[in-house]
């Protein structure tokens, strides 16, 4: 009955979130639009599946994955051992990731664009194993107690001068590969083992020192993305390897045009998506059994919850990418398309700016972060603020990044322009928000609302002329994540400015 409970518990959180994508496209939709998009029934289908497959997977995470995660955390902090952990932080970081739902879906739309040339498996790869890296440093820095703001300086100055030599096809998808590797599997896993540890040390802050984790983790895939985009683009004759991509492509979608004739949505397809999201969870389970049978040589407790949670998981993920093909990315690409048919840009201006608000307002890892931020800072926050501040940047940014869209201004004036002045933020902001500052860019958009808004980006630059769906259709969730660290690093110093006059005067 408890189990009951809590799938249920599940289910309204996957609604909830959804929810504000439903009224902000709704009242679209009905008083700016004024028609109805074509293939409604087969869209809400999909919604219906995503929220379906999003409470199934949270159930599997509650009842498997976490728990055995967070007992290992404490073993491991318990027992000191530096190698350990660090080697325990990579091997979580890079698991989680490539499991993440809203990282499959963004890599997946970044093959099928880039006709191939980007690999969906290889960039899911390059970003674990830089998830990984950075959580094992982040994990040194938490035992070391160095204050985060010198790590995001100096990295965000990485981040930028190699953005001078990346290729326009890449930037775009580079800085948006950051924001979605923390979402629904990455943030709980990693912020505990952050908290966790600082909570676990003596003289550890858990506001300076266990936030910060989930900041790196956004951070470094931005570099590791846009050297591939390097290799990819710079290394090798476009010519040659378009035209491959294409025809493998073309027969890849022929293939599976006769396979879902045949089999159907149920059959050796649906078998084959099954495998596939096996294999995403695979790395999971086996750093799980590994350290808890080979390093901590204690038996699994509750091995058939366990393995329950784990089946739950595979099936929600599949639920998931199914819902999303046939709900999300087509609300996307039809909105995009209406929006830009109006006569005037306004309300493809409005729409981001609520679509980004109304979704961050409801996003439920910003509320749980704003509530441990207040307890953490013992009065110095607020956490409505901080979702309201929150909220206000990610508005700001995605329609910001949808201006870039319209008048097709390089992404890369944008993007460092956005960093810089994050970095001159970050420097006079007081230390103990820095790092929740940069963990929340890390967690403002949610499992639902990134398929929504890459999908919103790529139909702007598929409908504008002249605009290109790989160069310009990625970039509105790198925005989402830049401007809500301008918001919360412009609140903090403005309240510590705030203090003497107040105390002048009580």
């Amino acid at each position: 009955m408890n189990h009951l409970n809590t799938f249920w518990y599940n289910l309204r959180h996957a609604f909830g979130n959804l929810l504000p994508i439903i009224i902000v496209v709704g009242l679209f939709q009905t008083a700016v639009i004024g028609e109805m998009p074509d293939g409604l029934a087969g869209m809400v289908l999909g919604l219906a599946i995503v929220i379906i497959g999003v409470a199934v997977f949270l159930q599997g995470l509650e009842l498997g994955v976490f728990p055995v995660g967070k007992g290992l955390s404490n073993a491991f902090a318990r027992r000191g051992s530096l190698p350990l952990l660090m080697s325990f932080g990579f091997c979580l970081g890079f698991s989680s990731v490539i499991a993440e739902p809203a990282l499959i879906a963004v890599a997946e739309q970044a093959e099928e664009i880039s006709e191939g040339r980007i690999k969906a498996l290889t960039l899911r790869l390059l970003i674990a194993l830089s998830v990984g890296l950075v959580v094992a440093l982040g994990v040194l820095r938490t035992l070391l107690g160095h204050p985060l703001h010198w790590y995001m300086i100096i990295g965000y100055l990485l981040v930028t001068g190699v953005t001078f030599f990346a290729p326009e096809e890449i930037v775009g998808l580079a800085y948006d590969s950051g924001g979605v590797t923390t979402n629904i599997v990455t943030v709980p896993l990693i912020a505990a083992l952050g908290i966790g540890l600082a909570g676990a040390i003596k003289g550890r802050n858990p506001l300076a020192h266990g936030f910060g984790l989930v900041a790196l983790a956004v951070m470094v895939p931005m570099i590791a993305v846009q050297f591939y985009g390097i290799v990819v683009y710079n290394l090798f004759p476009v010519e040659t390897l378009t035209a491959t991509a294409s025809a493998m492509a073309s027969q890849a979608s022929q293939a599976a045009e006769i396979v879902t004739e045949k089999s159907g949505p149920i059959g050796l397809n649906g078998l084959i998506d099954l495998l596939t999201m096996l294999r995403d969870v695979l790395p999971i389970i086996v750093v799980i059994l590994f350290f808890q049978y080979a390093v901590i040589r204690k038996p699994l407790p509750y091995v058939r919850r366990v393995i329950m949670g784990f089946a739950m998981v595979i099936l929600g993920l599949y639920a998931f990418v199914l819902g999303l093909k046939l709900g999300l990315f087509p609300v996307g690409r039809s909105m995009a398309e209406q929006l830009i048919a109006l006569d005037t840009l306004v309300y493809v201006y409005l729409f981001a700016l609520a679509i980004g608000f109304a979704t961050t307002m409801a996003e439920p890892a910003l509320i749980a972060i704003g509530g441990q931020a207040e307890e953490a800072a013992r009065g110095k926050l607020n956490a409505k603020h901080i979702r309201l501040l929150v909220a206000l940047g990610v508005a700001v940014g995605i329609t910001i990044g949808v201006h870039r869209i319209v008048t097709g201004d390089s992404i890369h004036q944008y993007i460092m322009g956005g960093y810089a002045l994050v970095i001159l933020l970050t420097w006079f902001a007081p230390r103990f928000i820095v790092p929740l500052a940069f963990d929340l860019g890390g967690v403002t958009t949610s499992e639902v609302t990134v398929p929504l808004v890459t999908a919103l980006g790529i139909g702007l630059a598929t409908q504008i002329e002249g605009r290109s769906a790989l160069i310009d259709g990625f970039g509105l969730i790198a925005f989402a994540s830049i401007f809500p660290i301008v918001t919360v690093l412009l609140y903090a110093i403005v309240m510590e400015r705030l203090k003497p006059a107040e105390g002048d005067n009580p």
